[in-house]
């Protein structure tokens, strides 16, 4: 018997997808916080998932849903959480050598990256506009990075990481998308959390742990919780709505991340940074209203 789905409408998906993304730049920050300890990127992500697993277990239990966790097919759930994990790591180590700012510039990438993979692989149609729109956010991020000039505000290692973190996080949007037409929204943000915890728990103990201390354990904890939260919301959030319409409001990780990189670092971006921010926030906002004019696909197709 094919389990009944509450219908949540295109303004509600945004509303989760929102709320996933700011939760997400919370989560970032606890990352960033706790990578300044030294702490192993393995040791960080096999708590990551261990939280994030723990917590969504929990959630269910409440709801008294937990069948809602099982894989219903996992093959392609391990392949899925197989690129979550790749993005985590990555995630883990960009933040060690970018302020949050920059990072959010860079990873804005997303959102065209999946555009353009929508409309080649779910045929959501990338009309010219879009187009010239995407055009102009790719320049914006090549203006932030301003690879001309000697102030940089970034090193290789955080950038190529970036670009990992783009391409992990892009397919596995883009084919989210397809995984929620069957597969709940609990399942999939669960069974990244139970893999990368596994990768993660293998390698400490593979290579090397350090001890953690009562600050670094509730550094870890908000990262799972506030990493469960954000998964949670984006997966309800793309099974209600296209997945070029969720990922445009990846932009207001741009606000939000600016806000508190300058709150808790005191960061302030460079002219160029701003600049670049301000072309991609543009190209964001009007990819996201085009959007909004897309069909998503029907449930079980």
């Amino acid at each position: 018997m094919q389990r009944q789905v509450a219908k949540v409408s295109d303004l509600g998906a945004i509303g989760f997808a929102l709320a996933g993304f700011t939760f997400w730049v919370l989560a970032d920050t606890s990352i960033k916080l706790v990578g300044q300890s030294g702490l192993p990127s393995y040791e960080m992500v096999a708590f990551l998932g261990l939280f994030m697993a723990v917590f969504l277990m929990l959630y269910a239990l409440a709801r008294r849903q937990v069948g809602l966790l099982r894989p219903h097919r996992l093959n392609r759930q391990v392949a899925r959480a197989c690129l979550d994990m790749g993005n985590n790591v990555c995630v883990v180590i960009a933040l060690r050598h970018l302020t949050l700012t920059l990072f959010y510039i860079l990873v804005f990438m997303a959102p065209m990256v999946i555009a353009l993979l929508s409309a080649v692989f779910l045929r959501e149609g990338l009309p010219w506009k879009r187009a010239i729109a995407i055009g102009a956010g790719f320049a914006g991020v090549v203006l932030a990075v301003h690879p001309w000039s000697s102030a940089r505000e970034w090193d290789w290692i955080g950038f190529g990481a970036c670009i990992v973190c783009v391409a992990c996080f892009s397919v596995n949007m883009v084919w989210s998308r397809v995984l929620t037409q069957t597969e709940s929204p609990e399942s999939l943000a669960f069974f990244s959390g139970l893999v990368t915890a596994a990768v993660g728990f293998a390698l400490m103990v593979l290579l090397h742990a350090e001890p953690l201390t009562v600050r670094l354990t509730t550094g870890l904890f908000a990262m799972g919780l506030f990493c469960a939260l954000g998964t949670l919301c984006f997966y309800i959030a793309v099974k209600h709505t296209s997945a070029a319409n969720v990922s445009q409001y990846h932009y207001t990780q741009l606000v939000t991340g600016a806000l508190v990189s300058y709150l808790v670092w005191r960061d302030k971006p460079g002219v160029y940074v701003l600049l670049g921010g301000s072309l991609i926030l543009a190209a964001g906002l009007y990819i996201a209203v085009a959007a909004r004019e897309v069909v998503p696909l029907t449930e079980g197709s």
